[in-house]
């Protein structure tokens, strides 16, 4: 219905990846660049101490990344300890597995939240907000950290605002449904 408009492409193409039809994702995927349709880069916000960091997904160009990639990283660990299991099912690439996890690590909310919990005090509730809706793996991971880190994060993306508190999510996981 909009030609020119990426998210249609990329609905269909996340439908496809779903149903393990790789070949017609793909073939969306060609159509869509083809037509010179760009997808809107994934950026996230946060404000720390009166200052607003913008975070884009793999992006390494904030001054604290070492220590945002440490803390992704014990939190990973964490995660899953407690039984967190990552969303692969819409990562396009075709790739093992376990090389489908590491792109979902450098999602721009979770290099926000880990900015966040480093740069806030313990118990302090974080307020994030994303130009996109949320994946179902970074609202996944957030309800996990909500409950490893004992905090309320609070994230507004195009669709939605999610609070989350204690491992649930005030959407009630409906958010994917719709």
């Amino acid at each position: 219905m909009q030609p020119d408009n990426a998210a249609g492409y990329v609905l269909l193409s996340n439908m496809y990846a779903a149903t393990g039809k790789r070949h017609l994702c793909e073939n969306v995927e060609r159509q869509r660049k083809e037509k010179g349709v760009k997808k809107q880069l994934g950026c996230t916000w946060i404000e720390v101490n009166n200052e607003v960091h913008m975070f884009v997904a793999d992006n390494q160009d904030h001054p604290e990344m070492i220590e945002i990639h440490a803390k992704l990283q014990r939190l990973s660990g964490l995660m899953h300890d407690a039984g967190y299991v990552p969303c692969t099912e819409f990562v396009l690439n075709d790739v093992e597995e376990e090389e489908k996890v590491f792109p979902l690590c450098h999602h721009s909310e979770k290099l926000a939240i880990a900015f966040g919990l480093i740069n806030t005090a313990p118990g302090t509730p974080l307020w994030i907000r994303k130009n996109l809706r949320v994946c179902e793996d970074c609202h996944t991971s957030t309800k996990f950290i909500s409950k490893i880190v004992g905090r309320g994060i609070m994230v507004r993306d195009t669709n939605h605002f999610h609070h989350f508190e204690d491992g649930v999510c005030s959407c009630t996981d409906y958010w994917w449904c719709q």
